[in-house]
């Protein structure tokens, strides 16, 4: 049905723009994809369709996997019935598999165990029957993302009565838990239907109190950002100030959490000017603004007034996950134009090269982009929820059934930390933005390849020379390590540096400056071409322990002056005598 409503939908706007009627059926089917889309979820239903097609055909064309399929089947199936035979002389017998949520010794008791068993021999046989080593084709990776969701959803742990937790808590409490639960789940519902997101306990850390607490202030502002300069904190300062430009993904205070997980308070207190962009949150007005516009009102505004603020110094320019691709975007641009603005650029998590966007891949395609599109041309902007389920689907067990289970049947709200706070306070996305986003730089590849223009002028990566400090996590499944490792080919600086740190893409990042139980691989180049393989990176780049904050502050002050300018406290009013809002400003409130 969808791949019909695209075809009728390319055939009447591939007419002249004056064809009667083109417009109004172009119209009536951007409507029916957005209907389409409120049934599915956002999903393109087309897309799982068409790759549970290509499952089938992948496997009646290869009897050797058929064999294997059908000898595993049986083997499992047998395994299973002689699993149930021990099982039922009621002796305690683990059913295996506690990564999958059995390891209770509830689950070690009759009739538990065998639904734990046999649930785990169902799955496993699925997994191996939709894995497919070695292949690149996303239909195939589509098969096996919706059968992992289906997987997940029959898990016996998701529900009362397969669960002998569930039915010893609910028996302890005399069912007070399912009561509780039950008002959870009103509260998320009517939550919901105000706007007002589903986590209540994220509540607790409020912005500008709890969290965003960095003392600064509002020193720029214009349709898009606002820009923070923040206090020293230091006698001196280093002459060259730091701009960091966020994911507007999400807002800006991933940076600047809590006082001990806050990236700025520790550059500040080691001595950096440090200024930050905090986006807008972009309402149905903004639905035209595009990734010019992001470039131009976002990090190259910003850029002018930091050189307006700390003049005749250049810019130490960080980026984080898309604001990295940002300011990628930027850097290349400033090269092209002879601007010598940057002292150096930084990229945490962030990607240039989307020929391998990781798990994401499965909802990049012309068909779901099309789907989104259609969404979003009535409100004019993609809602956070939207995003959020997105990523809440690639991690289904984890991010969907076990909180469900947790607050609507155990009847416990989860604690709630800085960074969880952080994730429920969504961000939507303009239109054509995110449009242009998705089309030209993860389905074409643009920025990799060398077509992605900006206006009238062309991208090229490979005219960035200035030092680069980039920065990958090790289970990020936003941004996969190997992909952002990939922008060493692109640029030519000759003098680069590639962090990989455990975590994943928030948490690997938002590392704190002391933190037991991370570590860090660390390689740096001296020249423009010299690379190697992802491999090869990780099997020469030394091991150490803690937190690659400290590694990559020691790098940004070697390439910055010595700390020779007194630190300045910010006035509390502009030129003009306007009076300067304090940090965090509105726009994080929005």
């Amino acid at each position: 049905m969808e791949s019909a409503l695209i075809a009728h939908t390319k055939k009447n706007t591939d007419a002249p723009s004056g064809a009667p009627g083109a417009d109004a059926k172009a119209e009536v089917a951007r409507s029916l994809r957005a209907q389409l889309a409120a049934l599915t979820g956002g999903l393109a239903p087309d897309d799982y369709a068409r790759a549970w097609w290509e499952w089938y055909l992948n496997v009646a064309t290869h009897p050797p996997r058929q064999a294997d399929l059908a000898r595993s089947a049986y083997e499992k199936m047998l395994d299973s019935w002689q699993f149930a035979t021990r099982a039922a002389s009621g002796e305690p017998l683990a059913p295996g598999h506690e990564d999958k949520g059995f390891g209770d010794p509830a689950w070690n008791v009759w009739p538990f165990n065998v639904y734990a068993r046999a649930y785990n021999n169902w799955a496993s046989w699925w997994h191996q029957a939709l894995t497919h080593p070695g292949s690149t084709d996303h239909g195939l990776s589509r098969a096996s993302f919706a059968g992992r969701l289906l997987i997940d959803a029959a898990s016996p742990a998701n529900f009362l009565h397969t669960n002998p937790e569930l039915l010893k808590k609910t028996v302890a409490e005399s069912g007070q838990n399912l009561i509780r639960g039950f008002k959870h789940w009103v509260e998320d519902v009517e939550r919901l239907r105000g706007g007002r997101g589903r986590t209540p306990a994220a509540e607790q850390f409020k912005v500008g109190k709890d969290v965003a607490v960095t003392p600064g202030k509002v020193v720029y502002r214009n349709r898009l950002i606002e820009l923070l300069q923040y206090s020293p904190q230091t006698p001196g300062v280093y002459a060259e100030p730091v701009l960091i430009t966020p994911a507007w993904i999400m807002k800006y205070y991933i940076l600047d959490l809590s006082p001990q997980n806050s990236l700025v308070r520790y550059l500040v207190e080691k001595g950096h000017t440090v200024f930050m962009i905090s986006w807008k949150n972009p309402d149905a007005a903004d639905r035209d603004l595009g990734l010019e516009d992001y470039v131009q009102l976002g990090f190259l505004d910003a850029l002018a007034q930091v050189r307006r603020v700390v003049p005749d110094h250049k810019v130490h320019a960080v980026g984080y996950c898309i604001g990295g691709t940002l300011l990628t975007i930027a850097a290349a641009l400033l090269a092209a134009r002879r601007d010598h603005s940057l002292a150096s650029v930084s990229l945490f998590a962030a990607q240039a090269d989307f020929s391998e966007p990781g798990e994401l891949a499965v909802f990049i395609t012309p068909s779901q982009i099309s789907m989104l599109e259609a969404m979003m041309s009535k409100t004019g902007v993609l809602e956070s929820e939207r995003m959020g389920g997105a990523f809440a689907l690639l991690r289904s067990r984890d991010l969907m059934w076990g909180p469900a289970v947790e607050q609507y049947v155990r009847g416990e709200r989860p604690k709630v930390n800085d960074l969880m706070a952080w994730n429920a306070d969504g961000t939507r996305m303009p239109c054509r933005m995110h449009s242009e986003y998705l089309e030209r730089l993860y389905l074409k590849n643009e920025l990799a390849t060398g077509d992605f223009t900006l206006g009238a002028e062309q991208v090229d990566l490979k005219k960035i020379h200035v030092p680069m400090f980039v920065v990958g996590t090790e289970t990020d499944h936003v941004a996969p390590w190997h992909s952002v490792y990939k922008l060493r080919r692109l640029t030519r600086s000759a003098d680069y540096s590639f962090l990989l740190t455990s975590g994943g893409h928030n948490a690997g990042i938002v590392s704190g400056p002391v933190h037991p139980r991370r570590r860090h691989r660390l390689l740096t180049w001296a020249d423009a071409t010299t690379t190697l393989t992802p491999e090869e990176w990780h099997q020469r780049a030394h091991q150490h322990d803690g937190s690659w904050w400290p590694a990559w502050e020691k790098w940004l002050a070697g390439h910055s002056a010595a700390k020779h300018l007194p630190a300045r406290m910010l006035p509390s009013a502009a030129p003009d005598g306007t009076p300067l809002e304090d940090a965090p400003g509105q726009y994080v409130r929005g």
